[in-house]
């Protein structure tokens, strides 16, 4: 073997390394790596990759690199013209795969040889033979380069392939399907898209298949295409487009009729306005056409004079009734998707209305309030179904039609005891317009009955009464709410009034007493508001106890949050009607009586109304007091008044005493200090509020930080001051000012 090569004194020690370890597959691959360095040739290097599969036949490294190596032999020549080179690389591949027939890279590399070659059949058998080779965990390798060459090739070998391939790998069906389609093989591609649909793989197959169907009418006949279509309808997937595709395979064979039928029984059965949309569009395009059609046929036959004017006005007409039908199908529609839609109905009655037939709006409302069951109704209540179908008689003035449906209204089933109620007002109501008074009066009675704690029926009834019936009457209806416990506070002040205006004052207020009772605070407070204002009102000053007694009543279960106004109105009372005295003891419970927030408040009223009714001395003991009770911040608000008010009886001192006793509560009050100096003041009381004010800022900047900041601040301060003393000019100085305040550094 060593004479077909040329050795050359470089191959020397390759030669003896490979012959001294012939079994050795590193010597080997040096030899052959040496070899190709030196340019020794291709046959050179293939005889040396013969000699060492001679010692190493099982190699696959060794294979791979030699299969390489003769693939780029050939890799640049013509596959016709080469074909005996080609031959050879193709029984080289067949060598090695007698012994490495699980290597699927070579088998790769094998078929990607063969697809270069012409023959088909040879190439379509090695990925066969590949794929019977190599375990299944291995054939997504080979699939990929198995389907670009089934693509290249086309026709039964693709279609047999792609079969094959999706045989072994189901959810990837939809390549072949694509593929189909590319190549308008549309029967296999509605075949598969079956099959896909059967297994449930793919949520869009019955859209896809319905589109091929519809376009390509003539290609799928050999398909029971009917029997598919109406399957899907069934299935209720996609049922616009499967019914319009039936419809076009009729047409495509020319059954006009049958096609007629099948879009009128879609139009009735879908059951969405999406599918229904498609469904009336398709068939009014197929009635345009035929009218088209018939245009163009009774041209030819007008022009040969025989013309058939009654065959055009009945296609005419056909497609005018189709689209006069057009809203009442969409409204089936909506009706079939929810027979429980009150807007849907109301909607249809419209329909109706606009072509004023009474048969079939009056049917209409009959199948509404039949249909709609009061648990499931959307877009409105059944209540306002009854109401809408009791109006369209009342608008008309039909009032026994009218009165015989509200009376089926109020006795049927009802969403709710709301509903019955609307109804009975709505009813009692229409009859009150028309003045129906007794009738009005029968109605809101058997309302009152069934409706008992409908407070909307009761200040109907109660309305009536007023206007029509007697006190008696009234009054009865006005305690029968209070009884059931339905009445609001304004059921309340509204009783109190009428038993006012008709003079039972004792009544009227008996009737706060029990709202009072009844509703607890904070709702009590408004009704003793109105109460106590209604009784000093009635009886001012003549039974002064009884209304001190009052008060008291109110005072006595009232929280501190509610009492203000109530304090306020018995101060106001005792200062028009009682003693002054007696006036400002209210003022002072006051004080201790009301919310935390509203003291200050109120011991600013006491104060104002004590120097009102007992001079500005006397507010004295008020505001030591409220000083005393109320926390800093108000503390400090009442002292600045406290010292406003010794200011006016000229105390300047005590003023200032004040003004010293609040400076250490943290409240800034050193402008109002510092203008009270002002107006009041001189040098000496000027430097003690200087003092205090230094002492209650060092009081309340105990942080390190902020005293550091305020030492640097200040004996900087004082290093100016110097500085501008050494620059003063040595001239006579100018006249002092005797009003000028001396003030030293430490004052700054």
């Amino acid at each position: 073997m060593a004479s077909q090569i040329d050795i050359t004194d470089d191959d020397l020690r390759f030669e003896e390394e490979v012959l001294r370890e012939p079994y050795k597959l590193k010597g080997w691959l040096r030899y052959i790596d040496h070899k190709r360095a030196s340019n020794s040739g291709g046959r050179s290097v293939t005889v040396l990759f013969e000699r060492a599969l001679k010692r190493l036949p099982g190699s696959y490294k060794l294979w791979k690199q030699y299969l390489e190596h003769r693939l780029s032999l050939v890799h640049t020549k013509n596959v016709v013209l080469s074909s005996e080179d080609y031959r050879r690389v193709n029984l080289c591949f067949e060598r090695a795969l007698l012994l490495l027939h699980k290597m699927p890279r070579i088998w790769i590399m094998y078929a990607g040889l063969m697809t270069r070659q012409p023959d088909v059949s040879a190439a379509r058998r090695v990925f066969d033979r590949a794929l019977r080779a190599l375990p299944v965990t291995q054939h997504h390798r080979v699939w990929p380069a198995y389907l670009r060459f089934a693509r290249r090739v086309g026709g039964i070998v693709a279609e047999r392939v792609y079969a094959r391939y999706v045989q072994m790998w189901p959810d990837r069906a939809e390549e072949f399907i694509a593929w189909c389609v590319a190549q308008g093989r549309w029967a296999e591609a509605s075949r598969r898209l079956i099959v896909e649909i059967d297994s449930g793989r793919s949520g869009s197959a019955w859209r896809r298949l319905a589109q091929i169907m519809r376009a390509q009418p003539e290609a799928v006949a050999e398909l029971r295409v009917e029997d598919i279509l109406r399957d899907g309808i069934a299935r209720g997937r996609g049922a616009g487009e499967l019914w319009t595709a039936l419809a076009a395979h009729f047409v495509a064979r020319g059954l006009v009729e049958q096609a007629r039928d099948i879009y009128e029984e879609a139009v009735v059965k879908v059951d969405s306005v999406k599918d229904f949309a498609m469904v009336f569009d398709a068939y009014a395009a197929f009635e345009e056409a035929d009218v088209a059609a018939a245009l163009e046929s009774e041209a030819e036959r007008v022009a040969k004079g025989n013309a058939d004017d009654l065959l055009m006005d009945l296609k005419l007409l056909r497609l005018e009734r189709l689209m006069d039908r057009r809203p009442f199908l969409a409204s089936d529609v909506v009706l079939r998707q929810n027979p429980h839609s009150v807007a849907a109905w109301v909607k249809r009655v419209a329909l109706w209305r606009e072509k004023n037939e009474e048969p079939r709006i009056v049917e209409t409302f009959e199948d509404a309030v039949l249909r709609v069951v009061p648990a499931k109704a959307s877009g409105g209540s059944v209540a306002e179904l009854w109401l809408a179908y009791a109006e369209y008689f009342g608008a008309s003035d039909r009032v026994k039609e009218y009165r015989d449906v509200m009376d089926r209204a109020v006795a049927a089933p009802l969403g709710s005891k709301e509903e019955l109620a609307d109804l009975y007002v709505a009813y009692a109501e229409s009859e009150l317009k028309r003045g129906n008074i007794e009738y009005t009066r029968r109605i809101l009675t058997r309302a009152t009955a069934h409706t008992a704690k409908s407070l909307r029926v009761w200040a109907l009834l109660i309305d009536l009464e007023e206007g029509a019936g007697s006190v008696a009457a009234t009054r009865a209806a006005y305690d029968r709410v209070l009884e059931l416990r339905i009445a609001t506070p304004q059921t309340i002040v509204d009783y109190a009034q009428f038993l006012e205006d008709h003079s039972f004052f004792e009544d009227s207020f008996r009737v706060f007493e029990r709202g009072i009772s009844v509703f607890g605070y904070p709702v009590a407070i408004d009704l003793w508001n109105v109460y106590l204002a209604r009784f000093v009102k009635r009886y001012a000053g003549e039974k002064l106890e009884r209304t001190r007694d009052l008060f008291e009543q109110a005072l006595g279960g009232c929280p501190a949050a509610y009492a203000q106004s109530i304090f306020l109105a018995y101060g106001r009372v005792e200062e028009e009607y009682g003693l002054a005295r007696r006036a400002l003891r209210v003022y002072e419970r006051a004080t201790q009586g009301v919310a935390r927030e509203n003291k200050l408040e109120m011991f600013r009223y006491y104060a104002a109304k004590t120097a009102e009714l007992l001079g500005l001395p006397a507010t004295r003991a008020v505001y030591e007091r409220g000083i005393a009770e109320l926390g800093d911040k108000d503390a400090v608000a009442l002292v600045l008044d406290y010292a406003k008010t010794e200011c006016r009886l000229a105390e300047i001192d005590r003023a200032r005493a004040l003004y010293k006793y609040a400076a250490p509560m943290g409240v800034d009050m050193w402008a109002v200090w510092h203008e009270f100096e002002v107006q009041h003041g001189n040098e000496d009381t000027f430097k003690e509020m200087l003092r205090v004010k230094r002492s209650v800022q060092a009081k309340f900047n105990t942080d390190p930080k902020v005293l550091a900041a305020l030492e640097v601040e200040k004996q900087a301060q004082r290093a100016l001051a110097l500085a501008a003393a050494a620059n003063i000019d040595d001239s006579a100085p100018g006249p002092a000012n005797p009003d000028a305040l001396a003030i030293d550094d430490d004052d700054l």
